[in-house]
């Protein structure tokens, strides 16, 4: 799919009348990586979720557009924090589960083709209940790469993995979500500031804009750029309350 569009997201969101976050404005441009940081229990999946349209557990009071007018959930990949691997199917199943939930045949040779890239090919009939957490994790990303949305979600997408591992999966979604419109949430400076067009930090008061290197992502993690703005953005993250 193309034709991958900006997102806004403005507005405030309470649970039980208490606010989790007030006067955030949100956009997420057309095309790009927007890497969405913050304290835990800030809000940053709730916003993964209102872009989505799923049930939220408070009251949001705003609104969430695509530039273009569509609804974003069905154009939208999900990768939660949870990899949501159903048990009862192997690996190669629960990657093409998107097309089987809506009746259609799936693309086996480009499944096989993502798990070999990804490095699960000698695990592909294993069922979730045989992997590691980092395989796991490895599995969803593949599934949700597989679907080939101009919208993809990403609730910590590497969070599990091995620093050399994550570098690897990163360099692969950065690869094949080029041109699609992407809002990563994740708390690490480093991954934020190695594949972010743009940082948005958001706060209880807000979102603020986080400024980043001139050169483009995916940025070289010893760019002596990259590695200054990753220190100053972790500093910040240390002082915020």
């Amino acid at each position: 799919m193309t034709d991958a569009p900006g997102i806004t997201l403005q507005g405030d969101y309470l649970i039980e009348q208490k606010p989790l976050f007030t006067g955030v404005d949100l956009t997420v441009p057309a095309g790009q990586w927007t890497c969405l940081l913050g304290r835990s229990g800030v809000g940053k999946s709730t916003i993964l979720r209102l872009l989505l349209g799923l049930d939220t557990s408070g009251q949001f009071n705003g609104q969430v557009r695509a530039n273009d007018d569509r609804a974003i959930g069905p154009r939208a990949s999900y990768m939660a924090q949870s990899d949501l691997l159903l048990p009862w199917l192997n690996l190669r199943e629960n990657v093409v589960l998107g097309a089987r939930l809506r009746h259609e045949k799936p693309d086996l040779s480009k499944a096989d083709t993502m798990i070999a890239r990804v490095g699960l090919s000698a695990y592909a009939t294993k069922k979730p209940g045989a992997l590691s957490g980092g395989m796991r994790q490895r599995a969803a990303l593949a599934r949700t790469l597989m679907e080939d949305r101009p919208i993809a979600l990403l609730d910590e997408p590497f969070s599990a993995l091995d620093a050399g591992t994550r570098a690897d999966m990163q360099d692969l979604a950065a690869e094949v979500l080029q041109g699609k419109t992407v809002l990563l949430v994740t708390h690490d400076p480093a991954e934020a500031c190695r594949l972010g067009h743009q940082i948005a930090l958001l706060t209880p008061a807000g979102i603020a804009p986080w400024e980043l290197p001139d050169t483009a992502p995916i940025r070289s993690a010893d760019d002596p750029q990259t590695l200054q703005a990753q220190a100053a953005l972790l500093s910040y993250l240390r002082a915020v309350p």
